[in-house]
């Protein structure tokens, strides 16, 4: 009798070591993407990420969006010096990228269709998640060319100014809204993971 109890005990043990190392790895999954995460929209970003009218130097030609990913900041040129600056999260180490591309579509409250690179890497995602408050790319999104990659919103604001996507660029939703109705398809839209000297 002693040792079944012994044995039922192991067991029990075991089955909680089991469950809170899934938990402790669901919790600390390298993207952040949590289907089904509804965003706080009371969430309030660090001024650094917040929207603002910022000097800017550029020759590139007025509504150009300029990515800078070592800035963890998206900037929309508005000419005479000044561009929207916005706050974004970024691809994390091997998932960051350059170059110039234009968006070729648009989306609101866009389902999600993880690519099958992602899905590879990250098998608990869901293949399909329709569009809506807890669709991590949230209320808007923005293809870039064609990549798998968007300008999209997030269900989840605390990543902004962070290196923790596959490879998009994430806003707050109020932000990628604003974005999203200030600029058509076709928009010019250059990424930099070093700043513009």
């Amino acid at each position: 009798m002693t040792k079944l109890r012994h044995l039922v005990w192991m067991l029990i043990a075991a089955g909680a070591l089991v469950l809170s190392t899934s938990q402790g790895f669901a919790q600390n999954r390298p993207d952040a993407d949590e289907p089904g995460l509804i965003a706080d929209d009371n969430y309030e970003l660090d001024p650094e990420w917040q929207k603002q009218v910022v000097y800017y130097r550029t020759n590139e030609a007025p509504g150009t969006i300029i990515v800078s990913t070592a800035e963890r900041h998206l900037y929309l040129v508005q000419g005479n010096g000044r561009a929207l600056r916005y706050g974004i999260g970024v691809g994390r180490d091997g998932f960051q990228w350059q170059g110039l591309v234009t968006i070729t579509r648009k989306a609101e409250w866009p389902d999600w269709v993880p690519p099958p690179e992602m899905i590879a890497r990250q098998p608990y995602l869901p293949r399909f998640m329709a569009g809506g408050p807890g669709n991590p790319l949230g209320a808007r999104a923005m293809y870039l060319g064609t990549t798998v990659y968007r300008i999209h919103g997030t269900n989840r604001p605390d990543t902004i100014g962070t290196a923790i996507s596959s490879g998009c660029f994430r806003l707050v939703n109020a932000d990628v809204a604003d974005l999203y109705n200030r600029v058509p398809v076709g928009t010019k839209v250059i990424i930099r993971q070093k700043p513009e000297l």
